[in-house]
């Protein structure tokens, strides 16, 4: 495809270029002569739990979670404030201070990740690059989701968004390229990093700033042909591509020759694309933890259980996890007060109780979680799962444990990962995964780069 077609790439909802295009960007960043990089940037906003909102309040009167997770104040209804409106304030002030400076030049950014994955000791690397990326609706069949969303996470961002006019996370987005080759253009002689942080699960985050016209073009080029999956960041993506069309021109004009660029601010967000081959991309399960049930009965529990699943006592363990992980076909570790049990399904009983959904959905260990387990066994239908009534998600298996034998929680379950394979069918096929189905690690962290859109 050539960057003509990239360069006067429409809007939003436009069906003229079915593309992906990526855009270099002005980043705004954190002025390293100023701040240390450790002291300000975060996690992803909704993996920041409150004791790491309170531990970042305390690194840097400068961390980002100020802007992307304020903490609530006592007067601010008396003050007519919230936290959308201090944000935007830190925001414009930090930048008039220094603290935040911006590129001279569009960029686009090498991000590496080297991590252990965890409960191992394998050590491994993740390579992408961060750019802009045009908004689509997911009927173009550009941008492809897997998991369902939520309004009031939207609702939230979206304010945010109104509140300071940029985007500080990236969208987590996975490309198909077998031959690796936008890594070899980004990457091959790529000598020292800009920046580097390590955060608090041990990631090495390093970025190299990328200016050259000539590579960003040739990176350009490379993508113009992908598919992209959302790994992570479905709400941001929502809110941005509906944020977006609210701010469309009337006329869109076309770009002048030279380096790609959205047809206006609001029609891209920030993503980092990662190739969904790579080695380094890993997912962990994300355990369920139910809680608060009205009269559970373990073994009415049991006996129900049986019609689907073969149920089989385990001992006392620490784990349950490397049992469930030998098992062939689909399979749980329900854990209670008073014991642990395997769940293996049983394919015919488990076949005509999930005819009703799609065929790839059909495949999913979760969707028996889901379908069979919380819903037909607890009574937990699809709404108070959205609500998350009587339901938390995990992803350390012994934190979930520990919950149960605390008596915090009636029972745990305890799952496989979905696979990468399972997770492109799905997604390509216009399906969606029971929520919180898959956990990339590591996250994206945020504050590496920024987007204002004015």
């Amino acid at each position: 495809m050539g960057l003509s077609s990239v360069n006067s790439a429409s809007g939003p909802g436009s069906k003229t270029f079915l593309m992906a295009n990526i855009f270099p960007f002005r980043a705004w960043r954190y002025n390293l002569s100023a701040v240390q990089l450790d002291d300000v940037v975060t996690q992803p906003y909704d993996k920041i739990s409150p004791s790491m909102q309170q531990a970042y309040y305390l690194r840097s009167p400068f961390n980002l979670v100020r802007i992307i997770l304020g903490l609530q104040e006592p007067s601010d209804a008396e003050r007519r404030e919230s936290v959308y409106t201090r944000a935007a304030r830190d925001f414009t002030a930090w930048r008039k201070q220094g603290v935040l400076v911006q590129e001279n030049d569009p960029c686009i950014f090498a991000y590496a990740q080297r991590f252990k994955v965890p409960g191992t000791e394998v050590i491994k690397e993740r390579r992408g690059f961060i750019a802009l990326g045009g908004l689509h609706d997911y009927a173009e069949k550009i941008v492809f989701r897997h998991e369902q969303t939520l309004s009031k996470p939207k609702s939230d961002r979206l304010n945010l968004l109104k509140a300071t006019h940029a985007h500080f996370g990236q969208i987590f987005m996975l490309y198909s390229d077998p031959a690796a080759s936008v890594d070899k253009i980004l990457y091959d002689g790529a000598g020292r990093a800009d920046a580097e942080v390590t955060d608090e699960y041990g990631v090495l985050h390093r970025l190299w700033k990328v200016s050259n016209p000539a590579i960003i073009n040739r990176l350009s080029a490379a993508m113009a042909d992908k598919k992209l999956i959302i790994a992570d960041g479905h709400h941001r993506y929502e809110t941005a591509l509906n944020y977006s069309k609210e701010h469309a021109p009337a006329k869109v004009e076309s770009s002048a020759a030279g380096l790609p660029q959205p047809a206006y601010p609001e029609a891209a967000v920030m993503m980092t694309f990662v190739n969904m081959g790579s080695d380094g991309l890993v997912i962990l399960p994300t355990h369920r933890v139910v809680h608060s049930l009205a009269n559970f009965d373990l073994a009415a529990f049991t006996r129900a259980a049986e019609e689907f699943f073969t149920v089989t006592s385990l001992p006392a363990s620490d784990s349950y996890i490397a049992t469930l992980t030998r098992q062939q076909g689909t399979a749980f570790v329900a854990v209670t007060r008073a014991g642990a049990f395997l769940l293996c399904a049983k394919p015919e009983p488990v076949a005509a109780a999930l005819a009703h959904l799609p065929e790839r959905q059909r495949s999913l260990d979760l969707s028996y979680l889901h379908s069979i387990v919380l819903d037909r066994l607890l009574g937990l239908d699809a709404e108070k799962v959205r609500e998350q009534t009587n339901l938390r998600y995990l992803r350390n298996a012994a934190e979930a444990v520990e919950q149960v034998r605390a008596g915090d929680a009636d029972a745990a379950f305890l799952t496989n990962p979905v696979s990468m394979e399972q997770l492109k069918q799905v997604a390509f096929a216009g399906d969606v995964m029971p929520q919180k189905s898959t956990d990339f690690f590591p996250k994206l962290l945020s504050g590496l780069t920024i987007y204002a859109l004015d």
